[in-house]
């Protein structure tokens, strides 16, 4: 009986010790692209934190938020403060993924929390990793009404915003 109870040590030992932590590096970039009815915008999520765990370079788990006060535009308050609004920053102060599962080596498939509304989402992905890091690379639409958000205006509604964005990112994971 004590062979078995080392054997099972050893083997459930074992699996978790195959299992590598990564963290999100400062080297991260995200930002996110849209258009309005009179110019097209770019915002930058500044504040990204998240953790990856991986057996060799597969990741097993992503977490991954945004802080959305810090989402800022190139055009000033006045439009962060639309922003913030429209993504529900005081009820909902983060943007959230959870993995799921990985398919294709390329797709990375889990939930994406906006706005308080949470939707399973695929994600195409360039993976790159080496002994030290995991790079995700990629871009995703998405459409805003999907997450229960109406596209911001301004100007009494003669400026309306377009009700999809790409999102796109080269996150860098560095182990722990």
């Amino acid at each position: 009986m004590r062979n078995f109870f080392t054997m099972l040590f050893l083997t459930f030992g074992t699996v978790a010790l195959c299992q590598e932590t990564y963290m999100l590096s400062d080297q991260s970039t995200m930002i996110i692209d849209g258009t309005s009815t009179i110019h097209d915008w770019t915002v930058t999520a500044n504040s990204l934190n998240g953790t990856i765990k991986a057996e060799g370079s597969a990741p097993k788990e992503i977490k991954f938020d945004v802080d959305v006060e810090s989402i800022k535009s190139e055009r000033g308050p006045t439009m962060d403060n639309k922003l913030y609004a429209a993504l529900k920053k005081e009820e909902h102060p983060k943007v959230t993924f959870k993995l799921t599962e990985v398919k294709d080596n390329s797709i990375l498939v889990g939930t994406l929390n906006i706005a308080g509304e949470e939707k399973p989402i695929e994600i195409p992905v360039a993976i790159d990793a080496t002994s030290e890091s995991i790079k995700l690379s990629g871009e995703q639409k998405i459409t805003l009404q999907d997450y229960g958000i109406e596209p911001p205006t301004a100007m009494f509604g003669q400026i309306i915003v377009g009700d999809d964005v790409i999102v796109k990112f080269d996150l860098v994971f560095v182990k722990s």
